[in-house]
């Protein structure tokens, strides 16, 4: 169901009000599509809208509640998007975590952040690099070594949605780490970043095992939290039709299914293979049943 709060919060000359789902992200998108709501306007958990449309937006269905109703109501539904996930705060938490990585650095520091933070850029955005960082932590008790983090960093630094973004993303990285760091170090960099291509590095690469575990922690993510990711990488590919997009989707789908192991460090599948087997085979299903 879609719910409303009344308008109150004040931006650009006017108030603005919030559109929720307590079901889905993706039942919030199609509502907002199908009513004219931006997609600008999506903050990771709801829409901004402002007062001249909230009449529309409550006959055309959306059930309004006070501001604190639709708090409670969000945070029941567990779609609620924690604070330090937000673009503002994720952007400080960034800040100070490359500082603490290559301390003095602030330029490249910001330059990577800037192409994190690039408009078309969903799924793979600045929220994505920090669930890594913190998913390496995660399995290393917080001991995560240079190399690992710095990978982190690269790995997505080049998206645009093609078959060279990794190897993009690895040349960025010998590029901008030439002489800040060992060369040894700036080749394990590079070499960990190409790994995210197709996640399958070698039974001994502990290194590997980190990274590509980290990177895809986010399969074995609760539903509510998975659907908002098979969101995000729909938005992230736009520009390709629906027909087109299940179909290379479900490819991929089934490539990750295919993985043996899907996560290499004994933490990375005790916290999210199970739910990363039921997830993804969730979706292939629901994938196929379009393409029938």
């Amino acid at each position: 169901m879609i719910f409303i709060d009344p308008p109150f919060w004040p931006a650009h000359g006017t108030v603005f009000s919030h559109l929720i789902s307590d079901t889905s992200v993706d039942e919030l998108h199609a509502f907002a599509a199908a009513n004219g709501v931006a997609e600008r306007a999506f903050d990771l958990d709801h829409y901004d809208v402002p007062e001249r449309i909230y009449g529309d937006l409550v006959a055309a269905g959306a059930v309004p509640l006070s501001g604190k109703e639709l708090a409670r109501t969000l945070v029941a539904s567990g779609l609620r998007i924690k604070a330090k996930y937000r673009v503002k705060s994720v952007g400080s938490v960034l800040e100070l975590r490359w500082d603490a990585l290559l301390p003095g650095q602030v330029e490249l520091g910001a330059s990577l952040l800037s192409r994190w933070n690039e408009p078309h850029r969903n799924y793979h955005s600045a929220t994505h690099l920090l669930a890594v960082l913190e998913a390496l932590e995660l399995l290393t008790s917080r001991s995560v070594p240079r190399a690992v983090a710095l990978a982190a960093w690269f790995h997505d630094a080049v998206y645009n949605g093609r078959p060279s973004d990794e190897e993009d993303s690895a040349v960025l990285a010998q590029l901008s780490l030439e002489g800040l760091v060992p060369a040894m170090e700036v080749g394990e960099v590079a070499r960990l970043v190409r790994l995210t291509a197709t996640h399958s590095p070698d039974p001994k690469d502990d290194a590997g095992h980190l990274l590509c575990d980290a990177d895809l922690a986010i399969l074995g993510s609760a539903p509510s939290e998975y659907s908002r990711y098979i969101t995000g990488v729909r938005r992230d590919y736009a520009h390709v039709s629906e027909s087109d997009f299940s179909k290379g989707r479900a490819a991929v789908v089934r490539q990750l299914l295919a993985l043996e192991p899907m996560f290499h460090t004994h933490k990375g599948r005790e916290l999210w293979a199970a739910q990363a087997q039921q997830n993804l085979s969730d979706e292939l299903e629901r994938l196929c049943q379009k393409g029938d």
